[in-house]
């Protein structure tokens, strides 16, 4: 089993999917009765990646006391928790001495949004030294349809825009990062930003994978449907 670190980002508030996120923390929504992080560590697993670092905030005790060290899915889970909302990036600089151990500053670690459902493989960005962000094509969010005259000709159910891509929320990024990682603030506002500046971030797309981020109740309507089928033992 591969020894690269993942830090799961876990500690948003995820008010857009209230009363959902009213008595629990966004990662552990359910999808077909498991949750988002649980199908994420699952997911892992079946990479190869078994060292996992959580990173923890709203009702931080909820995700704890559900994959607790992480045996029961036979991997290793450890949290760093935030006792302020200190940003995606605060959080990950947060965790940086937890990341980097015995001065050891060459290698690289993943990184992963903790609302997204994904079946790509994470070691295909993984190019020591490198920072780089997966991407996927943008799906539009309604159906198009297609004319010949004034007659329709076709219905489109929410194809994929050409040529369009988005951030799947899937890093893997050198120990660099910590360089451009802001105290309290985003890593997509205010890092990524920062990595294109100096050209510095890599990008790899992926165009026939599942992935799905979870933003709305009619997101989790559809991935019930999709996840049975996607996340086959």
């Amino acid at each position: 089993m591969s020894q690269v670190k993942t830090v799961i980002l876990a500690g948003g508030l995820g008010k857009r999917l209230r009363p959902l996120t009213s008595d629990r923390p966004k990662p552990m929504i359910q999808i077909n009765n498991t949750p988002i992080i649980e199908l994420q560590v699952n997911w892992l697993k079946k990479c190869g990646i078994t060292d996992i670092i959580v990173l923890v905030g709203h009702l931080k005790e909820k995700i704890k006391h559900h994959l607790a060290d992480g045996k029961k899915f036979g991997v290793n889970i450890s949290y760093i928790e935030e006792n302020v909302p200190l940003g995606t990036g605060g959080a990950l600089k947060n965790a940086r001495d937890h990341i980097i151990r015995n001065g050891d500053t060459d290698s690289g670690f993943f990184v992963i949004n903790g609302d997204i459902l994904t079946n790509l493989d994470p070691f295909t960005i993984s190019d020591k030294g490198s920072m780089t962000l997966a991407l996927v094509p943008l799906k539009s969010t309604f159906g198009i349809v297609e004319t010949n005259g004034d007659l329709v000709s076709k219905f489109i159910e929410k194809p994929f825009i050409k040529d369009t891509w988005i951030n799947a929320g899937v890093y893997y990024f050198s120990n660099e990062i910590f360089d451009y990682l802001p105290d309290n603030g985003n890593l997509e506002t205010v890092t990524l930003p920062m990595l294109v500046e100096k050209q510095k971030l890599k990008a790899k797309r992926f165009s026939n994978n599942y992935w799905r981020s979870i933003d709305s109740h009619k997101d989790v309507e559809e991935a019930s449907k999709e996840v049975q089928e996607v996340f086959k033992k």
